[in-house]
C-alpha cells in the first residue's frame, strides 16, 4: 500500500486543522498512523504532528495529499515544483496547480518562494531569472510561461485561529443567523473597524443600492467623512441612485425624506444619469458644483478610491463605470494593496465577486437582509469572516453611532 509522511505545525488543535486532516484521510478511504504529536502547553504555543498516510493506490494517495496540502500539510520529503510551459496565450498547461486564497509557497531550485499575490482560482507562473512565483489568471498567461503543474513542492499556510486574544471573529465566524444579538455584534464590528483604521489598514466597502434605497446613505457618508473608508467597490446602481438622491432627493422616484412617490419621480433616475454624463463623470460633476452632497460627493471630497463595475442591466451607464468585466476585475485588484478589512453591504453579486479576489488574511464583515447571501459569504471556512442578517438603515445608523459618534 503506497504511503506518504506529512507534517502539520502551528495552532493545529484550536484551529481544528488536525481533526480536519484526519477526517479527510478517512473520508477518502485511506488510513493513517500518527508517528509523533507535540501539543503546545499554553495558548500561544504551537503544536506539531507527523502522520503517515496510506492509500489503496498511488493515484488516490496523490489526490489525497493535494487536499491535505490545502490544510497546511507538508510532505516530509522536500521536492521542487514541477513546471510545464503554457501552450498558448490564455491557456495553462494540463494539470496546472490551482491556487487558493491562502498564503502559498513554491519550492524552486531548492529555495522556497512565496507566491504573490495571494489570489484564488489562479495558476502559479515561475520566473527562474528573477526567482519569483506569481499567481496569474487565464488572460494574463502568455505562451511559453513556465507554470507549476501538480502539487509537488507547494506549501500552503492556512489561516489559523488567533492566539493573542479573543475577538469577534473567533466567536462569530459561524454561518449567519437572524437571531444573533445584533446590537452586540454591531458594536463589536465597530471596534474592529476602528482597530483596522488605528492599525493603518485600508478599509474596503463593497456596497449596493440598498444603502440609498433604505435611507442609510447619510450614515454611510459620515463613515467616509470620518476616514473609515478608503476604497469603495460597487456597480452602476449605487452611484446612479446616490446621484439621483443628491440631485432630486429621490431614489427610483421615491422621496427619501417623505417616503412617497415624487411627481414624475420615476424619471429622476435617468435624468440624474444624463446630467452626470453631461458633466463628464462623477468627479467633474462634483468639481463643477453640480453634485453637492451624497456618498460619491464625500468620496471625491475625501479622496476615497472607487471602482464601479458594469453589468448588462445598467442604465446609462455612468461614464465612471467600467463595462469590460475583465478590466473591472483588474482595476479592483489594483486597489486591494494594503486592504485589511472588507465590509460587504447589500449587494450579492459584487460581494461574492470581490470576496474571491481577497486573500484569506483580510477580515470580512458581511451584512445583508437576505440570509442566503450572508451564508454564502461566511462559508469560506476561516476565522476572518463575520455575517449579520439585517436591514441596511438600522445597521448603518447604529454602526455609525458606535464608530463616529464616540470619537
Amino acid at each position: 500500500m503506497p504511503s506518504e509522511t506529512i507534517q502539520l505545525r502551528g495552532h493545529i488543535i484550536d484551529s481544528l486543522i488536525l481533526p480536519k486532516v484526519l477526517d479527510e484521510i478517512i473520508s477518502h478511504g485511506a488510513t493513517f498512523k500518527i508517528g509523533e504529536v507535540n501539543i503546545g502547553e499554553q495558548r500561544k504555543d504551537q503544536s506539531f504532528a507527523r502522520i503517515e498516510v496510506m492509500a489503496p493506490d498511488a493515484n488516490t494517495l496523490d489526490a489525497l495529499v493535494l487536499r491535505l496540502r490545502q490544510h497546511g500539510a507538508e510532505v516530509e520529503e522536500k521536492k521542487n515544483v514541477q513546471l510545464a510551459t503554457a501552450p498558448a496565450d490564455g491557456v495553462f498547461p494540463q494539470d496546472f496547480y490551482i491556487t487558493t486564497n491562502q498564503r502559498t509557497f513554491a519550492r524552486i531550485d531548492d529555495t522556497e518562494i512565496e507566491v504573490h499575490p495571494t489570489l484564488m482560482d489562479s495558476a502559479i507562473v515561475v520566473d527562474r531569472a528573477s526567482k519569483t512565483a506569481t499567481a496569474k489568471r487565464f488572460r494574463e498567461v502568455k505562451k511559453g510561461m513556465e507554470t507549476v503543474v501538480g502539487h509537488q513542492g507547494i506549501r500552503v499556510e492556512p489561516l489559523q485561529r488567533l492566539a493573542s486574544h479573543s475577538d469577534l471573529f473567533e466567536f462569530l465566524s459561524s454561518p449567519a443567523s437572524v437571531e444573533k444579538p445584533k446590537s452586540v455584534v454591531i458594536r463589536e464590528m465597530a471596534q474592529e473597524i476602528k482597530r483596522a483604521k488605528g492599525g493603518n489598514g485600508r478599509i474596503l466597502v463593497v456596497g449596493g443600492p440598498a444603502i440609498v434605497h433604505t435611507g442609510a446613505g447619510e450614515h454611510f457618508e459620515k463613515l467616509i467623512a470620518g476616514g473609515f473608508v478608503q476604497r469603495l467597490f460597487a456597480g452602476n446602481a449605487l452611484a446612479a441612485h446616490d446621484l439621483e438622491n443628491a440631485l432630486f432627493g429621490t431614489s427610483l422616484g421615491v422621496n427619501l425624506e417623505e417616503g412617497g412617490l415624487a411627481r414624475q419621480g420615476t424619471q429622476n433616475y435617468l435624468r440624474a444619469i444624463n446630467a452626470v454624463c453631461g458633466a463628464g463623470g462623477i468627479r467633474p460633476a462634483v468639481a463643477s458644483g453640480l453634485v453637492k452632497r451624497g456618498i460619491f460627493y464625500q468620496c471625491v471630497k475625501h479622496g476615497v478610491d472607487f471602482v464601479l463595475a458594469g453589468s448588462i442591466r445598467d442604465d446609462g451607464p455612468l461614464p465612471d463605470v467600467i463595462t469590460d468585466v475583465l478590466e473591472a476585475q483588474k482595476a479592483m485588484r489594483a486597489k486591494l494593496d494594503g486592504v485589511t478589512m472588507a465590509v460587504m453591504m447589500g449587494t450579492m453579486l459584487h460581494s461574492i465577486a470581490v470576496a474571491n479576489l481577497l486573500p484569506a488574511t483580510v477580515k470580512m464583515l458581511c451584512i445583508d437582509i437576505n440570509p442566503a447571501v450572508v451564508a454564502k459569504l461566511t462559508e469560506r471556512g476561516n476565522f476572518q469572516t463575520v455575517g449579520l442578517v439585517t436591514d441596511m438603515e438600522p445597521f448603518l445608523r447604529e454602526l455609525t453611532s458606535c464608530v463616529v459618534g464616540d470619537r
